[in-house]
């Protein structure tokens, strides 16, 4: 699938501590809720114990995102984090299983589902910033991103002529799957399709399943962009003379059909949105189940009275980044930007920036189209996923989209854009992911606020001439091949570094027993605990 500025970088709009978590366990659940016709009596969720999920699924929000995915939840609700209880109430029986189960990707999903009628297996896969693909559907391969109107039929007959029924149904792509005896037709198409016009042109089926699409901008069957690395990106810069926005919304434009002013104006909305979400943190937040207060109240007073050192806008940056993470530990509203572990580094730098500068809402959306370009170079090769790259593929991944945002602020060229972005991923390779007591706090606010500080200096080096020397391309493999040498342990794992020290383990055990707004089940928790441990 082609990447997408606002499926892909900056979005979805989500409550939670973890995109990969949160959004994307949401975003499974809905799709297996729609597999299921909505009607679910029980779920066995199978964990592989070689990934992450076995050790973080409790903590950062993938049961409360599945369950309110299972339930038919948007990623912003409200009842979120109570959705445990939700789904105890609607009577569906939840059991977790741990084991080998082969699973390649760190963040697999596996889910039995159970109604009065029928069975069914999904896998799915969680690939970074709340972006997800379904692998299989029982026994067949299949790929779903949530990017289409999805109509799978069972068929009893011989499948039809695929390319015939595409045109028949005015469809995006026509599959047929098939297994042993067993035979799925897979149909995309931007509507749903009717039980009459399928009983027509397919004949005898065993039943119809339709998936709605999960993501904010939809794929088409003749999607093309007009470049897809940061390279190419340059050459078609020096052709056009655009800048780096007006080549983001050329991009976003080609991506998803939008004309440019709605772009412009789908961003304005996330920038009020996050400026209000600022607002809620800086007025001060609380839930149960955190491990930091409410601290950005005293940077604010401090700031205004002068007791810090001068910092100018870095000060007001900090600012903003610390009140929007103590949003999202709060199960406040936030946007994933790239993703919820690094939402605040990006949106708290365009927003101080713009203010400071006395800019527009739109010129801030045109910063922030400018860094969510930069992250489409690196989606499209790798991932935000720190369960696959670490917190590299998280902060450095923010920290160069902030650092090319702040270039555009500034009305600097290409090149200076994209090699502030390319110093400020350097400065990042090798960062580990290792949160405190099993949530995304600590270390994960210094590192937010490290990010933005660290685009602050490139973007000026750049302004100032300095030489990036290595390519943003280049920079994005070097850091792909750094992850694939990480070990297990320092992958959001909870296994290694700081989350490993005895004052976040005591953290995490005192923590275990929040009650309130927590969806940790005993039974699972108790799978967790290492011999000799009480479990509690």
């Amino acid at each position: 699938m082609i990447v997408s500025i606002f499926n892909d970088v900056i979005g979805p709009v989500m409550r939670g501590p973890s995109s990969s978590h949160c959004a994307a366990a949401l975003r499974i659940g809905r799709m297996a809720r729609d597999l299921m016709d909505g009607e679910i009596n029980s779920v066995l969720v199978q964990f592989d114990d070689s990934g992450s999920l076995p050790t973080t699924h409790q903590t950062q929000g993938s049961d409360m995102g599945l369950f309110g995915g299972l339930l038919g939840w948007e990623a912003d609700d409200e009842r979120l984090p109570n959705s445990a209880k939700h789904l105890a109430d609607a009577g569906i029986d939840l059991q977790f299983q741990y084991g080998d189960f082969g699973d390649q990707h760190p963040n697999t999903y596996r889910l039995i589902l159970t109604n009065d009628q029928v069975t069914h297996q999904v896998i799915a896969v969680s690939t970074g910033g709340g972006m997800v693909e379904v692998t299989r559907i029982d026994e067949i391969p299949m790929s779903l991103f949530g990017d289409y109107h999805e109509t799978l039929v069972w068929l009893t007959e011989t499948a039809p002529n695929t390319e015939q029924l595409r045109e028949a149904v005015r469809a995006d792509f026509v599959e047929t799957h098939t297994i042993d005896s067993l035979q799925v037709l897979q149909i995309r198409s931007q509507k749903p399709l009717s039980d009459e016009l399928l009983k027509k042109l397919i004949g005898s089926q065993e039943k119809v399943r339709r998936l709605s699409p999960v993501l904010p901008v939809r794929s088409r069957h003749d999607m093309q962009v007009p470049f897809a690395t940061c390279g190419e990106m340059m050459a078609h810069g020096e052709r056009t003379g655009k800048s780096l926005w007006e080549l983001a919304i050329e991009y976003e434009s080609a991506r998803s059909g939008m004309p440019p002013d709605a772009i412009v104006a789908k961003m304005v909305e996330l920038v009020v949105l996050l400026r209000d979400s600022i607002q809620q943190g800086l007025a001060g937040t609380q839930h149960d189940d955190r491990v930091l207060g409410f601290q950005s109240g005293e940077f604010a007073t401090k700031m205004e009275n002068g007791e810090l050192l001068e910092g100018g806008m870095l000060n007001r940056i900090v600012l903003y980044t610390t009140a929007l993470m103590e949003v999202k530990s709060s199960m406040g509203v936030i946007v994933a930007a790239p993703t919820a572990g690094a939402c605040a580094a990006l949106p708290a730098t365009c927003i101080a920036t713009g203010e400071l500068l006395g800019r527009t809402d739109q010129e801030i959306a045109h910063a922030m189209l400018a860094a969510g370009l930069m992250g489409v170079f690196i989606a499209t090769p790798w991932s935000f996923a720190a369960e696959v790259g670490g917190c590299q593929a998280e902060g450095g991944s923010a920290a160069a989209m902030s650092a090319a945002a702040l270039v555009t602020f500034a009305h600097g060229s290409l090149e200076q854009a994209t090699g502030a972005a390319s110093m400020a991923m350097q400065n990042m390779l090798g960062l580990i992911c290792d949160p405190v007591a099993n949530r995304v706090e600590v270390p994960c606010l210094g590192k937010n606020v490290m990010a933005a500080s660290n685009a602050l200096s490139c973007a000026n080096m750049s302004l100032a001439g300095f030489d990036c020397i290595i390519p943003f391309d280049e920079t994005v493999e070097a850091a792909k091949q750094v992850a694939l040498r990480m070990p297990r342990e320092h992958r959001c794992t909870a296994l290694g570094g700081l989350s490993m020290t005895p004052t976040s383990l005591a953290l995490e055990k005192r923590l275990a027993g929040c009650g309130s707004g927590c969806s940790c089940a005993p039974s699972a928790m108790a799978r967790l605990k290492g011999p000799g441990e009480d479990g509690s």
